[in-house]
């Protein structure tokens, strides 16, 4: 019988590697929705060690961070960026 894993496994175990994180967090980003990119974050987040992990880096508490990234919030550049900092990730534009 084959063995078989499901998908948020999968998913999560893949963006434990930073490139992979990367390129699922500009595909989110190329998506244009603002609640794609949140969720693709908190999988990255979720992926590189969690909430916990990067509340330690950020220096904000984790209810703090799960309201900023929850499917009703609307985290700042600030935010993002300090988060995305954390991850050792950061945002750009190009054209």
């Amino acid at each position: 019988m084959k063995k078989t894993i499901d998908y948020q496994s999968y998913l999560l175990h893949s963006l434990e590697d930073r490139q992979e994180a990367q390129g699922y967090l500009n595909a989110a980003l190329t998506d244009g929705s603002v609640d794609s990119f949140l969720l693709a974050l908190r999988n990255v987040i979720e992926a590189q060690g969690g909430m916990s992990k990067l509340a330690q880096k950020t220096h904000k508490s984790r209810s703090s961070l799960y309201k900023t990234l929850s499917d009703g919030g609307n985290p700042g550049l600030k935010s993002i960026d300090s988060i995305l900092q954390a991850l050792n990730l950061r945002l750009f534009i190009t054209r």
